[in-house]
């Protein structure tokens, strides 16, 4: 596998089974280095699957995943790569500044970085607020404070917004974009489509298999459709037409032949 200067990670063949269930069949992806790269689609359709396999914690049944240079989960990436899970990773009882330094102690980084993390989410008029005392969106932010501690190039964000008013949302993808800027790649997952409009690129996954990678501008006019949410709807429907002829042409071919 060759990683290009311009891919921060690429995905070949992965393949991931749980129990009897084919959970990724066979995925193929690149992320470009410095964008904040959407991915999106319904709840249960491998989005949390393939982010553990870019951090290096899925089990996987075949494939590569290679990020930055080296495999998912090397101990080279260790503060190459951030990753920040749906619910908030930190302690409640401690403030802001308290979990932040707990984690730079866990990763190694220096003490003035504590600082700069909690002034990048925009919490240091918080930060000797317990957590538990902040909002959901502040509390999303000092986790994601917590994983810029130890300034990974390579950020993971499983829908860091659920759950979070529209305001908030805008407050975070703004702090998104902002870490674009200084140069980092940002890999986030969403169920909601209408966070299409604020990603450089769109993954769109559908039962561990890509529908779409592309601009929201190329989705739109690949399908003809207004918006994100119906871009989405139109290619599931063409997926399903397709799947619905195979097996048709399936189920025909294993019919009798008619008696001469």
């Amino acid at each position: 596998m060759n990683n290009t200067d311009g891919d921060a990670i690429v995905v070949e063949h992965l393949r991931v089974v749980r129990g009897s269930r084919e959970v990724v069949p066979d995925l193929d992806l690149r992320v470009p280095r410095g964008q904040v790269v959407g991915l999106l689609g319904p709840s249960g359709g491998g989005k949390s699957t393939l982010m553990r396999a870019v951090v290096g914690v899925q089990v996987v049944a075949g494939g590569r995943v290679v990020v930055l240079g080296d495999d998912a989960g090397s101990p080279a990436l260790r503060h190459r790569v951030g990753y920040v899970t749906q619910s908030p990773s930190v302690y409640g009882d401690l403030s802001v500044r308290e979990n932040v330094d707990y984690f730079r102690a866990v990763l190694g980084a220096p003490a003035d970085a504590v600082d700069r993390a909690i002034a990048a989410v925009d919490l240091t008029s918080h930060a000797t607020a317990p957590v538990d005392n902040l909002s959901g969106g502040q509390q999303a932010r000092t986790s994601l404070a917590c994983t810029l501690v130890g300034d990974p190039e390579v950020l993971v964000l499983d829908e860091p917004t659920v759950g979070l008013d529209p305001v908030l949302r805008r407050e975070l993808w703004a702090i998104f974009h902002r870490l674009a800027d200084e140069g980092r790649t940002l890999f986030v997952s969403s169920h909601v489509m209408d966070e299409a409009v604020r990603c450089d690129r769109l993954v769109l996954l559908r039962e561990g298999r890509v529908l779409s990678d592309s601009t929201l501008p190329e989705l739109l006019e690949r399908t003809g459709a207004p918006d994100a949410e119906a871009a989405f709807l139109a290619l599931i429907d063409a997926a399903d037409a397709v799947q619905a002829a195979h097996a048709a042409g399936a189920a025909d071919a294993t019919q009798p032949e008619d008696a001469a």
